[in-house]
């Protein structure tokens, strides 16, 4: 958007939420719960990757592929990974924030409330385009990952099931933000960060 934070009230903005990024696990868990289509396609994405994992786990085993144990072996190689993802997790947040104007983006994090987040510091976002910062780690890495699932043998295929599971899992703040836009649909919602206090603002009219 082209508004500024402190252009927001001259141009019939409230604040709705003034929220504390220490206070983001609880805040997503609010909004995940609450029945949208982000907290629906969310619990749908994790039950068919579980699935999918342990469809493909059976299934070649019993094929005589790989034993049960290395399956499950390289299926944790998998959860590992995706660990390794976080940072290029981030980074799709930061590339998607600068392609709709962002100037300063940056990460933050916090290994005891075991968050991660990308801000894009006093950044007006409207709805749509949060959405495009929201969902791109997820439809990118998942692309990427559906692509290689193709690709692999049997064995591998189990960690790109490993990987997929846990970095599905690792979304829940985007889709937890995304259901908060949802509930609040009736209203123009626009948010931004105040990275020095960690904070995120959100906005309505």
């Amino acid at each position: 958007m082209n508004l500024k934070p402190e252009d927001l009230k001259a141009n019939g903005y409230t604040m709705l939420e003034k929220l504390d990024h220490m206070e983001l696990i609880p805040f997503v868990r609010i909004y995940l719960k609450k029945w949208t289509r982000y907290s629906a396609l969310y619990v749908i994405s994790n039950f068919l990757s579980f699935a999918g994992a342990g469809y493909f786990l059976v299934k070649y085993s019993q094929a005589g592929y790989f034993t049960i144990g290395d399956g499950a072996v390289n299926l944790s190689f998998g959860f590992a990974f995706a660990f390794l993802l976080l940072p290029v997790h981030e980074y799709i947040h930061v590339w998607a924030y600068k392609s709709q104007g962002a100037q300063h983006t940056a990460f933050d994090a916090n290994l005891k409330k075991f968050y991660f987040l990308a801000v894009a510091d006093h950044f007006v976002a409207s709805r749509k385009e949060f959405q495009i910062v929201a969902l791109a780690p997820f439809i990118v890495i998942t692309s990427v990952l559906m692509v290689l699932f193709f690709f692999t043998g049997p064995l591998w295929t189990m960690t790109v099931l490993g990987v997929f599971l846990t970095h599905t899992a690792f979304c829940s703040g985007d889709f937890g933000l995304l259901s908060y836009f949802e509930v609040h649909k009736g209203q123009e919602v626009v948010t931004y960060d105040d990275r020095a206090n960690k904070v995120s603002y959100f906005y309505g009219k």
